[in-house]
């Protein structure tokens, strides 16, 4: 390994040569600039980054880690455009700042504002409220400040309830378009005091290292990680580390001739890079601690490796990733992130406990890909190129677009007419008709009891049946005879939304429950429950529902109650930190002998009536379902 690094520190050094193939060109409206050279590994890099993005958003497991695929966006913008103002400082002796700038806007605004435009008009048709109540979101994105308009208003890219919003992504072009405008003044400041490339480096990399501190300083480990994941101050390391390598090995410079041993020792390294990205998209999660602790400053320096070896004209790896299926996503690859996210959010507007089928997924990735190659194709590429107009024209008399045309909004109707159906299918009152069948019931027979509708909950859940005798009555242990005093119950709106019935089965209980309350400030309930005389023996915490949480902390809390019965409840979201929350749970339950495991997202498997449109907050049955359930473990242990 040692002598494949040396063979790259060869090419950087002694082979580092201008090519100018063909000699110079001028292009309207642009400098002098060396031929440029297609990087076609580049663009199969691309493709890697945007289809891990799209499966994250999806939900597939295989690419839990997808979400690293912007981190890599950020190392290929900081490299791309360095490397773009290096070759015009090179050949011109300056850098046009309002040229490159409005070569920026051209690129990226009028695709977004296309998207922006029409997803306005479908949360319009659809939902107004909720297009009222994201016009921050619109505004900020419009004026590439969604990153910290988020972070101003606490919004959570990890943890949130309810439909999430259709332009949550754009956050990250926020940050791109920052460094746009920021970064080529610096470049030239930097040009202009450290001529020296090895200085320049040495400044860059200094920066990027006081970006990666600043996420790893200001991360806390177990606590929702969106500030240091939407900063542009602790994401701009990735970027840095792009840049640096423009200056070290920039595409233009780099020479075919090399010798064999060096062609391979790219060729090894970039694989190996490549190897380490998809585990990386297969393997991390967002709640990972050293994800924040310099795992992206590690994502960064792999992609960074990656880059060097694929711009490389010697290299076979960029000839691999530049095959025409990933070169031609990855040309659309703006485009495909941009439409993915909206699409995704508005055809699955309220969460579900099920995670999409095969067909459900492959109706979105179509329909994301139609609208991508209509924005790459009639908004991106003419305006970029100047020939909007003409392009219009083109369509708007050529007779082959017409039935194209048409059928584009058509199935933009429909897709409206089947949102517009599904909203107002699940804005109806789902136990209305239930509710009124039961209050006549009541009415024709004053007698029947609440103890009567247990029976018919029983009869709906056999699970509960446990908890009966043969004669259909409830044992001394869960009938309103039996005593809860000395027993606590501390947790989250799940348990607010249980109150009534566990105080049913267990009088005397102590329920203490808040909304959104997150594991963080157990300890603290715990402390005010034991000043005033209420905390139990026995207690059971129903934490996790709201988000990851710090497992050294938990072991702190569970420290202190060493003399008391403990109960961690599992839970069931449909968010990406349940899986993450329930398996800490289980390993920190496994070193207490005190502490047991109420495993509520096993008992409410294939269970979908026990919850409320969210998938996470309980019906009456539900709730009455929940409570017997902890009365059962109670009774058990």
């Amino acid at each position: 390994m040692i002598k494949l690094w040396r063979h790259l520190l060869i090419i950087l050094i002694k082979e580092n040569k201008p090519i100018y193939r063909q000699g110079l060109r001028h292009m309207s409206g642009e400098l002098n600039q060396p031929l440029k050279r297609y990087l076609p590994g580049i663009d199969g890099l691309r493709a890697i980054s945007v289809l891990a993005v799209i499966a994250y958003h999806l939900d597939l497991k295989w690419a839990q880690g997808g979400l690293l695929g912007v981190g890599v966006f950020f190392v290929l913008s900081g490299y791309l455009i360095t490397d773009q103002l290096l070759m015009e400082w090179k050949v011109n002796h300056y850098v046009s700042i309002w040229n490159f700038w409005m070569r920026r806007f051209r690129r990226l605004l009028p695709a977004m504002l296309c998207m922006l435009i029409l997803v306005a008009m479908w949360l319009l048709t659809t939902d107004p409220e909720r297009l009222l109540s994201l016009k921050g979101d619109f505004i900020s994105s419009i004026f590439y400040v969604n990153n910290w308009y988020l972070i101003f208003h606490e919004v959570s890219y990890f943890e949130s309830y309810g439909p999430a919003s259709p332009i949550g992504h754009l956050w990250s072009l926020s940050i791109e378009e920052q460094f746009y405008l920021v970064w080529p003044i610096l470049v030239l400041i930097g040009l202009k005091f450290a001529p020296r490339r090895g200085k320049l480096v040495l400044l860059i990399l200094g920066l990027a290292v006081l970006s990666a501190l600043a996420m790893a300083l200001m991360y806390v480990p177990g606590t929702d990680p969106s500030r240091v994941y939407y900063g542009t101050d602790t994401r701009a390391f990735a970027i840095l580390i792009g840049a640096a390598l423009a200056v070290m090995w920039p595409s233009w410079k780099l020479g075919e001739k090399v010798k064999p041993i060096v062609r391979t020792s790219l060729d090894v390294i970039g694989a190996a890079g490549l190897l380490i990205l998809l585990i990386l998209i297969n393997r991390t999660n967002e709640y990972d601690e050293s994800l924040y602790q310099f795992g992206f400053l590690f994502l960064s320096i792999v992609t960074v490796v990656n880059i060097a070896v694929l711009v490389h004209p010697a290299s076979r790896l960029g000839n691999i990733l530049g095959c025409p299926p990933l070169t031609w996503l990855g040309k659309r690859s703006y485009s495909l992130y941009i439409w993915h996210y909206p699409v995704i959010i508005c055809m699955k507007p309220e969460a579900t406990i099920e995670g999409l089928g095969m067909v459900q997924i492959l109706w979105r990735l179509v329909i994301i890909v139609v609208l991508s190659v209509l924005s790459y194709e009639f908004i991106e590429e003419p305006i970029r190129r100047g020939q909007f107009r003409e392009k219009w024209r083109t369509v708007w008399h050529h007779d082959r677009f017409k039935p194209f045309i048409g059928l584009s909004l058509t199935l933009l109707v429909f897709l409206v007419a089947q949102s517009w159906i599904t909203n107002a299918a699940q804005n109806q009152p789902e136990s209305v008709q239930p509710v009124s069948i039961q209050n006549n019931v009541q009415n024709e027979n004053p007698e029947k009891t609440d103890h009567d509708q247990s029976a018919y909950f029983d009869e709906k859940h056999p699970a509960s049946n446990d908890l009966s005798n043969s004669n259909g009555q409830k044992d001394d242990f869960v009938s309103p005879s039996s005593t809860g005093k000395g027993i606590t119950l501390i947790g989250d709106s799940i348990t607010m939304d249980v109150d009534s019935h566990i105080k049913e089965l267990l009088p005397g209980i102590v329920v203490d429950g808040k909304v959104g309350r997150q594991m963080s400030r157990a300890q603290e309930v715990v402390d005010e429950l034991r000043a005033k005389g209420e905390l139990g023996d026995r207690i059971i915490i129903e934490l996790g529902s709201n988000g990851v949480f710090n497992k050294g902390k938990l072991r702190t809390l569970l420290d202190t109650l060493h003399d008391k019965q403990l109960y961690l409840v599992t839970t069931r979201v449909p968010r990406p930190w349940q899986d993450t929350v329930n398996e800490a749970l289980k390993d920190v339950a496994n070193d207490y002998p005190n502490v047991n495991i109420i495993d509520w997202y096993a008992a409410s498997e294939d269970k979908s009536e026990l919850f409320t449109q969210d998938g996470v907050h309980l019906t009456p049955e539900g709730a009455r379902y929940y409570a017997s359930q902890l009365v059962e473990h109670l009774m058990q242990n």
